[in-house]
Parts: structure tokens; C-alpha cells; sequence
């Protein structure tokens, strides 16, 4: 399975970038980190410049649905069962996703109604990530 993350902006060292090198190291799937620089005008152009074609796309939206990370899981897995070996995920910038960047989503997820930063939604959607690789595998690191 390969993975991708497009995320806008960059991150920086400090304890947000040492969480998402802790769980980055843990992987077993290939995951990619795709930075785009921060930039109101074209954002939305340079988000669906870096969809590769055939690749099902999750964007984090606010509009999405929230799933328990069993649901996260049998959603990576459905993609896995209908023949996807890549997914990429989609984290927007500070004014979200364009109508654009959703319509071309097959799936909009959310964490909840919370507002939260961008840095640590992508710490946030790699464990999620990484917990859905270890539930699939049968490994005791979820716990219900």
C-alpha cells in the first residue's frame, strides 16, 4: 500500500515534527509526505496538480464524516479490496478545501467539529494511519 499525505504548509522541527517522525518510522506501508507551500492565490491548483491519477483520494474536511478508527480501518481496506494500492489524503490550509479539491475526493473525513491545527491533523491522520495498518494486520495496538 502506498500512502500520501498533501499537506499545505511546512513542517517545522520541534515536538509536532517529532511526533510525525515517531510514527512515520513505525510504518510498514510506504508513506509520503507531499509539502506545498502556503499560498492563497493557487493553493487549490497545487493541491490537484499532486493527485496522481487512479489514486483514491480521503481530504480532511470539516464537512466530512467521522469515523471510530475500526470504520477508518474497513475504509482503507475497502480501497485495498477493490484493487487501490494507493491512497492519498488530503490535508488543505488555513481557509480549507476548495469545492474543486472535494469534488474530486472520494471520501471527505472529518475529526470532529473541533477546529484543530493543521500541523497536528497531520500527526493526528498518520496514527490514525499507522492504527489502521496495525488493526489490519491484527496487531494488539488498538484497543476497544
Amino acid at each position: 500500500m502506498k500512502i500520501d499525505i498533501i499537506a499545505v504548509g511546512l513542517l517545522k522541527k520541534g515536538a509536532l515534527y517529532d511526533a510525525f517522525c515517531e510514527y512515520h518510522k513505525r510504518m510498514q506501508w510506504r508513506v509520503n509526505i507531499i509539502e506545498i507551500k502556503e499560498s492563497q492565490k493557487n493553493e487549490s491548483d497545487l493541491i490537484l496538480s499532486k493527485v496522481a491519477g487512479g489514486a483514491k483520494v480521503i481530504a480532511l474536511d470539516e464537512r466530512g464524516a467521522t469515523l471510530p478508527s475500526l470504520k477508518f480501518a474497513d475504509k482503507i481496506k475497502g480501497f485495498q479490496n477493490s484493487g487501490a494500492s494507493h491512497v492519498q489524503f488530503i490535508i488543505g490550509g488555513a481557509d480549507g478545501l476548495s469545492d474543486a479539491v472535494r469534488a474530486r475526493s472520494d471520501f471527505l473525513l472529518s475529526f470532529g467539529q473541533q477546529t484543530w491545527p493543521h500541523m497536528l491533523a497531520r500527526v493526528m491522520l498518520l496514527e490514525q494511519i499507522y492504527r489502521a495498518q496495525q488493526i489490519l494486520s491484527g496487531h494488539p495496538y488498538h484497543r476497544e
